[in-house]
């Protein structure tokens, strides 16, 4: 499952809300980059629609993963304050909510609740990823049937799956749809 079943699950309605009236929905055109590896980037981004690709420079800017609907990029950045790690282009036309990072900061400067919501909601799915990758390398070293690429892949890979019903719900509150209908 995706990060943003995570990172979003932990999230309450009011917290949705903000991100919503406070992040801008950004069309980002096929091969835009969006993310430049080791370049300082100003949002947390959720894709709302559409796919993007994560290449890295250190393994010759090989592709190592897609990113798809529901997927937050940035989050590490965010926390550790580093620059991005990975290059995430758009493979096709896409929509992301962009939430600014000094707005997102100011809000969890201002509102500890939310604050505590969000950096639980990080930590948890950091973890999770971090047990997913070690568990992984500790079946390779077991079978050794894991090539480069596959390795690189798992370390997107996310085993944990929150309530779906209301993650579509979080999602079509971010595209901007009345789900009120639904």
């Amino acid at each position: 499952m995706n990060k943003a079943l995570v990172i979003l699950s932990e999230l309450n309605d009011r917290d949705i809300d903000w991100m919503v009236n406070h992040g801008n929905r950004e069309k980002v055109t096929a091969h835009t980059i969006l993310i430049h590896e080791g370049q300082p980037i100003s949002a947390l981004y959720i894709v709302l629609e559409g796919t993007l690709s994560v290449s890295v420079a250190a393994v010759g800017n090989q592709e190592i993963g897609k990113i798809g609907c529901g997927e937050v990029l940035g989050e590490m950045s965010f926390i550790d304050g580093r620059l991005p790690s990975a290059t995430v282009k758009a493979v096709e036309d896409s929509l992301v909510l962009a939430i600014p990072r000094q707005l997102l900061t100011e809000k969890l400067d201002r509102d500890v609740l939310f604050a505590l919501r969000f950096y639980r909601a990080v930590t948890k799915f950091l973890s999770s990823r971090l047990r997913n990758t070690v568990n992984r390398f500790s079946d390779e070293s077991k079978t050794s049937t894991l090539t480069p690429s596959s390795q690189a892949n798992s370390l997107l890979e996310n085993p944990v799956e929150p309530n779906l019903s209301r993650f579509d719900l979080i999602m079509k509150r971010l595209r901007g749809v009345d789900f009120s209908d639904s």
